[in-house]
């Protein structure tokens, strides 16, 4: 791999990420994608624990979006049974001023069986991925190229440090993409970096409950139900609902971002996980209080709050680079996938730069 010079090297192997290097490749461009984590999907995240699977990130796919109604009707034919998008409900319930109700929208929310972290899987088929990777600095080569410098992990000694290309994708938070290009003093122009700075993400802390299996059959009606003014929480679910043959209840509580703020970076987060199962018990469901086990997991980017106005950002100095993601024009599902769309498009703009270098 070091002496391959691939066409387009996209930094992140979300959704945006995904979907630019799919449209960049079928387009007959070299396309290699990097990512720090050991599997693909970024936010459409999916745990395996306890011999099943819980979603700790991305909750569901609804039909908001042309892109995401594509990729609905894309989802629902796929195989086997345990890939494809189905169902999950039409109402989700809410939590406001102390009562709880079904929800007044009334549309279709589908899930994954096997995990909303299948989406990302399928949306990666057929691209040449690097996990594992996390891009710690970049460089700019004498032959006028991009370079990525790789940090290297316990599984991927063995691999080649650098991976060098003519254009560059940058699909990661904003916060992440600023450190990156600031930490690796690359002469970008100024209102570009500047532009990356502006935006603005709330984090979120997510518990999976495990709960004993006699509870199966004395589950609440709703499945998942969503808080606009509790003190912590935000969104309760009932993640086991989303699994073929079910046995074991398992619920998904993530806290609202003023709790997450708080304790982010706390040491013990079990001791954070269950003052979020203490607060879901007392407020929707007593039994939620005796998990027989949990999980946490820690969303520093989980929701972006003020994202560009732009479906992605470009700039050819000093080579061309683009970044994309949900913060570029909106903080959705759809926002990243036409941010990816845009991104290869942008670069798709610049052939005769990607050629010519």
């Amino acid at each position: 791999m070091n002496s391959i010079i691939f066409d387009v090297a996209v930094i992140g192997a979300g959704a945006s990420g995904l979907t630019c290097a799919q449209q960049l490749q079928n387009a007959g461009y070299s396309v290699i994608v990097l990512d720090k984590s050991r599997g693909v999907g970024g936010r459409m995240a999916t745990r395996r624990i306890a011999g099943t699977r819980a979603d700790h990130g991305v909750r569901y796919l609804e039909p908001q979006g042309e892109k995401l109604q594509q990729l609905i009707q894309y989802l629902k034919t796929s195989e086997p049974l345990e890939n494809q998008l189905q169902l999950w409900t039409n109402t989700l319930y809410e939590f406001k001023e102390n009562q709880l109700q079904p929800s007044t929208i009334s549309q279709p929310y589908y899930i994954i069986p096997s995990g909303m972290s299948t989406v990302g899987k399928i949306l990666a088929q057929g691209l040449n991925i690097r996990l594992s990777s996390r891009v710690e600095s970049l460089t700019i080569t004498p032959e006028n190229t991009w370079q990525c410098q790789i940090e290297l992990s316990d599984n991927n000694t063995e691999l080649p440090h650098t991976v060098t290309a003519k254009s560059l994708v940058i699909a990661i938070p904003a916060p992440q993409a600023s450190i990156l290009i600031a930490d690796s003093n690359i002469a970008v122009e100024p209102n570009f970096l500047d532009s990356i700075k502006s935006v603005e993400y709330a984090p979120c802390i997510t518990v999976i409950a495990g709960y004993s299996t006699a509870k199966q059959n004395n589950l609440p009606e709703w499945k998942a139900v969503n808080f606009s003014d509790d003190q912590i929480l935000d969104w309760v679910g009932v993640d086991s609902s989303k699994r073929l043959n079910a046995t074991q209840p398992i619920f998904v509580i993530q806290s609202n971002s003023n709790f997450a703020e708080q304790y982010l970076e706390a040491s013990d987060l079990n001791a954070v996980a269950k003052k979020l199962i203490h607060q879901a018990a007392n407020t929707l469901f007593p039994g939620l209080d005796t998990p027989e086990w949990i999980q946490v997991h820690r969303w520093r980017y989980a929701f972006c709050q003020k994202p560009l106005s732009v479906s992605c950002l470009t700039t050819i100095i000093p080579l061309p680079l683009v970044c994309a993601g949900d913060w570029c024009g909106g903080n959705k599902i759809e926002s990243a996938l036409k941010s990816g769309t845009q991104a290869a498009h942008w670069l798709q703009t610049q052939t005769h730069l990607l050629k010519n270098l």
